[in-house]
């Protein structure tokens, strides 16, 4: 690097120097203060911009599909005929339509040994048909309007066969989803620790629970979304996608088209929410969109609408449950034995993350002395099941939370008590379960202090007290109960992410990141980071997400990954960027980089803040040049700075102020949190109420609180509607009944608790930089458990299934007066 002395004139920085005085200049770390979300002011003003704001102007294509109203059909016939000569339509593609990789199957995105029989789709459905929503062909016209007329037009002879629906008929078998897949079973996994059935057969006392969890699905704001453009100029595809993996889309698309890598941009804009829906990749349109803009040298654009959504892009949930455990009196586990059944639907394209999550992650806090768990995963004639935010740990919490309140329900004890009872303690850290995570590394806990939580948790909820308030609301002829639910939560997972902080010569600070944001606030958390770390103003710094033009080599949004991943990347690319600055500042301030300081955007010798140089002035010298393009520039020319003696870049640097860094963790942290409940059900309607919410969580070192109180208030939310109101709910024939918002029932504002009672631990992680775990899922994983406690604990009734509404409530209340009538 050249010795980058300043000209005598330029001392001072073009800021205008230190502090007045001679005083030094100080900042205030960003880490753990609860900054204003920068996004908020334009997405209130109406000033976002998605996928649908792409393109609006003349000479943009617009696509539209049809989709399977059968659960199972072979197709016969397809008839095109009656589109061809309508005015507007540019093209309609079928199977037979589809060439090379593009006429393979969709990609199994993460194989497993377990997953013996994985079966995926095919961009445009060939042969049959296997769930109502699946495409079947693709239509291109001047408008949405012309190309949804020509949809309708498009006649399709189908052979019908016997569709599969649920876990049960899945089970029974007596009908295939797949003609080559023997009893609907596409995979089959069973992991030990210890010998489980023993344990249980010699315990004092045993216990077996028969649990069920209902279909559900997220419904986002903004469906999917895709627009293409093919530049003939340059052999470039340029592609905007309502995605959470972007470089996912982007090597999918490269690999079905055959291109290469670097001949397709992926952009993600705004997302109007994810939750786990748009992680699967590539979805057909994903594909189709782009084949058709470089066939028809315009660009192409497909929105899906609401319906669309319902039923074809994915659910979740959905499983059965059957639980054996042997404990002893004080209720501490010795044996627990866990077998489920999965409905993952008529394709596995995100293979088994979701049940391999549910049996890992269902110990949560507890350290059963054996543990046996073995799922099937099994497919049905339905939409195809992907991660939904929590991902498979709402079922395992709800397992493993309604067998502590059996045990507790069995000895007479105190729930609470059962709990503590089983924790690891914090002196035991790190943990291994003994098991193999999603990610395939250990199951090992790093940090966590879960009888602390449990007390933060009680004092919240006000759980001693309660006992004399639900007497006295008994007296009153009112029923009232409370509930309580633990987790842990695996977040962060690898493989890796990377990052790019460049300090441009204004002195801005320009940040890229590959993976995409929904909203989860990372140009506020990430621009905290980098202020931080490179001692600049938060307001100077700007971050860019889930660009593959700005960071082409990235993983995706979800698992509560981004603070971990991505924060801990930006946080190394950010401390290279300052190493390379102070380097160039102490050359040019003929200064020892350990004496020197960053505040505020300006380097400064300590204790002499007259001496000092401002970060664009630093980066305009950090790129030797041989002509100027400014005043500025002129600094950085070859006649100006650099010894003679030396190249002006040395062999080990490069020009420009940056620096890129890369995370890769040895394997997941885990955070951990404990929800509570107070609820009151209606002797009359089963109406059932929140009185109170509160929630205990730990996710290490938080970033900014006021961000990740925001989003456990969301998951609590969504965690209301999972375990209140939201299902999907399919008929025999695989017609889902349900798919709109007339039927498919959220909660509105005025269901949802009023002021979140919310306390926070802080156990640091040892496995990355900053002591951070994730938190974006802790607010939904232990809803279904502590609403079917509180309302067990209500009603006196076993709550065994869920989601719970009123009418199911009501005909709970029923059965158990018909079961008390016979006795």
């Amino acid at each position: 690097m050249p010795l980058h002395r300043l000209p005598e004139h330029r001392q001072g920085g073009r800021a205008g120097g230190g502090a007045p005085g001679g005083a030094v200049l100080m900042t205030t770390k960003l880490m753990g203060q609860a900054v204003q979300r920068v996004e908020d002011q334009r997405f209130l003003r109406g000033e976002g911009r998605y996928v649908d704001d792409v393109a609006v102007g003349p000479g943009t294509l617009h696509a539209a599909v049809l989709r399977s109203p059968h659960a199972h059909a072979k197709i016969l016939d397809i008839d095109v005929t009656d589109v061809l000569d309508v005015e507007g339509v540019h093209a309609v593609y079928t199977y037979d339509d589809l060439t090379g990789p593009m006429a393979e199957p969709l990609p199994l995105l993460i194989p497993h040994p377990a997953l013996t029989h994985g079966r995926t789709q095919y961009a445009l459905a060939k042969d049959e048909v296997n769930y109502v929503g699946e495409a079947i062909a693709f239509v291109v016209a001047e408008d949405r309007y012309v190309a949804e007329d020509a949809v309708s037009r498009i006649r399709v002879d189908y052979e019908f066969l016997p569709p599969v629906v649920g876990v049960e008929a899945a089970r029974a078998a007596e009908h295939l989803v797949h003609p080559d897949v023997p009893g609907n079973v596409g995979a089959r996994l069973e992991q030990n620790v210890g010998d489980a059935p023993a344990a249980i057969a010699k315990a004092p006392h045993r216990l077996e629970l028969d649990l069920t969890v209902e279909r559900s699905a997220c419904m986002p704001m903004e469906g999917r979304g895709t627009v293409a453009r093919w530049d003939p100029d340059v052999n470039r595809l340029q592609v905007w996608t309502s995605t959470q993996s972007s470089t996912g889309v982007r090597a999918a698309i490269a690999v079905k088209m055959g291109l290469d890598l670097g001949q397709v941009d992926v952009i993600t804009p705004d997302v109007g929410g994810g939750f786990g829906v748009k992680i699967n990749h590539p979805w057909p349109e994903e594909l189709l969109v782009p084949m058709a803009a470089r066939v028809l040298g315009r660009t192409v654009k497909f929105t899906e609408d609401r319906r669309e959504h319902f039923i074809s892009s994915a659910h979740e949930r959905g499983q059965v449950q059957h639980i054996e455990v042997g404990f002893d009196d004080d209720g501490r586990l010795l044996g627990l034995d866990v077998e489920f059944w999965h409905d993952h639907g008529a394709f596995t394209p995100y293979g088994l993350i979701v049940p391999i999550i549910t049996s890992t992650q269902l110990l949560g806090p507890y350290k059963p002395q054996s543990y046996r768990v073995v799922f099937e995963s099994l497919y049905t004639n339905t939409v195809m099941v992907t991660p939904y935010r929590g991902a498979g740990r709402p079922q395992g919490c709800y397992a493993m939370e309604r067998t502590m309140d059996a045990i507790a329900a069995y000895l007479g004890k105190d729930r609470a008590d059962v709990r503590a009872v089983n924790f690891i303690q914090p002196d035991e850290f790190p943990y291994d379960q003994g098991l193999i995570f999603q990610d395939g590394r250990e199951l090992e806990y790093d940090s966590g202090d879960y009888p602390a939580s449990l007390e933060k948790i009680k004092a919240l909820i006000g759980w001693d007290e309660f006992p004399a308030y639900q007497r006295e609301m008994a007296a009153q002829g009112r029923k009232v109960g409370i509930g309580l639910a633990c987790y842990v939560e695996g977040t962060g997972v690898g493989p890796y992410e990377g990052a790019h902080v460049h300090v441009e010569t204004s002195g801005k600070v320009k940040v890229a990141t590959g993976l995409t944001t929904q909203g989860q606030g990372h140009a506020t958390v990430f621009a905290q980071l980098v202020a931080d770390e490179l001692g600049v103003k938060f307001e100077d710094v700007e971050v860019v997400t889930g660009d593959t033009r700005r960071m082409p080599y990235a993983v995706g949004t979800f698992a509560s990954r981004a603070a971990v991943m991505s924060g801990s990347a930006i946080h190394l690319a950010a401390k290279r960027t300052k190493e390379k600055v102070l380097k160039i500042a102490a050359e040019a301030l003929e200064a020892d980089e350990n004496d020197l300081q960053i505040v505020d955007g300006v380097v400064s010798v300590k204790g002499s803040p007259g001496t000092s140089i401002d970060l664009g002035t630093v980066s305009v010298l950090s790129n030797p040049l041989r002509y100027a393009f400014d005043e500025a520039s002129k600094a950085a020319t070859q006649f100006s700075v650099g010894d003679p003696g030396k190249p002006p870049v040395a062999e080990d640097e490069e020009p420009g102020l940056e620096g890129k860094d890369f995370y890769s963790p040895e394997r997941a942290t885990f955070a951990s949190g404990m929800h509570a409940v107070i609820v009151e059900t209606d002797p009359d309607t089963a109406e059932i109420t929140i009185l109170k919410y509160a929630v205990v969580h730990d996710c290490g070192h938080l970033i900014n609180p006021m961000i990740v109180e925001g989003q456990i208030h969301g998951g609590v939310a969504q965690g209301v509607g999972g375990a209140l109101y939201e299902r999907m709910a399919y008929d025999e024939s695989g017609q889902l009944l349900n798919a709109s918002f007339m039927d498919f029932l959220m909660p509105y504002v005025t269901e949802i608790p009023d002021g979140i009672a919310i306390d926070h631990l802080e156990t640091p992680s040892p496995l990355n930089p900053l002591g951070i775990k994730g938190a974006g899922e802790a607010g939904v994983i232990p809803s279904a458990a502590v609403f079917a406690a509180a309302i067990e604990d209500a009603e006196g009734i076993p709550v065994r299934a869920m989601p719970i509404s009123p009418s199911e409530l009501f005909h709970l209340r029923e059965s158990q007066r018909s079961q008390e009538h016979s006795s």
